[in-house]
């Protein structure tokens, strides 16, 4: 039986309507945006379904469809990476989430590394799953791998429609290359039935100038970056590059060749478990009544506290001068209504925090 979904529509501020689907329930998980999606059509999907059911059954799940895809709107004039953190934000502000967790899979990576940093206040924990924060053009490849860049766009405008398959399976299995003959028929019929083969073409390009290298320092939540170690689509180094310039992050390597997490996949049971542990402690933090009352601000000290960290490295984490972290850190302990540093690890660690 498909999972149960409630699809609205939100627009932003250029007047383009955005899709939007909410399933589960309990706390609230947003699954940022990505490529090739369909909020429909991936429930019953042997690629996506088992990923939904498994975040829903813990999460009052949000995600979406990126402008020119799925449900959105498929005929827009702009498109560009500014344009769909404008997005991101405005599903965020319609589906009223306040302070809540992120997941996010592939090109969806660099937007939740973008909103993280801009919107701190709001993200407690990041999931960052087969990401990049260099687009393909951006890593310096030279003229061979910008010419790789632009044969796959072409590669799109010219046989993304067509009842052949032919063209988008060169996609599919780069994505999944050990899937099911299911999986891939299912994964070429979402090429073709999320998007058109000029808006494929033009995201493409798009996805390939991105770099949000800069920002990752600007990330001060905790986060967990998985990587599969044969990725096809996005090299493992770029999921190493990004946890390596989060100072929170957590790497996991995933021993697998897919880009997305197949059912049938040794790894699966490993992505699951590691999820949900890091979720697990979001979910408590944010349920703890004491945790509650603290400001976005005094929770990131309280995170990095929790793992041990002294006021110099608070205030090199967080850019702060080392007096304003101590004002913080009396605000907390009032709050929290303890008298040391010891009594507030012991509370923030039985609320889940310190795992980052």
């Amino acid at each position: 039986m498909p999972l149960k979904q409630q699809i609205r529509f939100c627009t932003a501020p250029d007047g383009v309507r955005i899709a939007y689907a909410t399933s589960g329930k309990g706390p609230p998980l947003l699954k940022v945006g990505n490529w090739l999606s369909h909020l429909e059509f991936d429930l019953t999907s042997p690629v996506w379904g088992h990923v939904l059911e498994m975040l829903s059954s813990r999460h009052t799940l949000v995600r979406y469809d990126q402008r020119g895809t799925g449900l959105s709107d498929r005929e827009v004039e702009q498109v560009s990476f500014d344009i769909w953190l404008q997005d991101l934000e405005t599903v965020v502000d319609a589906a009223g989430l306040d302070r809540f967790p992120m997941l996010a899979i592939s090109q969806g990576c660099s937007l939740a590394i973008a909103y993280a940093a801009r919107h701190p206040a709001r993200v407690s924990h990041l999931v960052l799953q087969g990401g990049y924060a260099r687009g393909r053009r951006k890593r310096g490849g030279g003229p061979m791998l910008d010419e790789e860049s632009e044969t796959q766009a072409k590669l799109m405008e010219i046989g993304w429609g067509r009842a052949d398959t032919a063209f988008r399976q060169f996609f599919t299995s780069q994505f999944l290359p050990e899937g099911t003959p299911e999986q891939h028929h299912w994964f070429n019929e979402l090429a073709r039935v999320s998007t058109s083969p000029a808006n494929a073409a033009r995201t493409l390009r798009t996805f390939d100038t991105i770099d949000v290298t800069g920002l990752l320092s600007q990330v001060h939540c905790p986060t967990l970056v998985l990587h599969a170690t044969g990725d096809l689509r996005v090299p493992f180094d770029e999921g190493r590059r990004i946890a390596s310039g989060i100072a929170q992050a957590r790497f996991v390597p995933l021993q697998s060749v897919h880009h997305l997490m197949l059912e049938q996949d040794e790894v699966w049971p490993r992505w699951v478990e590691e999820v949900n542990d890091f979720l697990g402690a979001a979910d408590a933090a944010m349920d703890d009544p004491a945790i509650a009352r603290l400001t976005a601000r005094e929770r990131e000290v309280l995170e990095l506290i929790a793992q041990g960290r002294d006021n110099a490295q608070l205030a090199a984490t967080l850019q702060l001068s080392e007096k304003t972290v101590r004002n913080h850190i009396t605000s907390i302990f009032a709050k929290l209504e303890v008298e040391n540093r010891s009594q507030a690890i012991v509370l923030a660690r039985n609320a889940g925090l310190g795992r980052g």
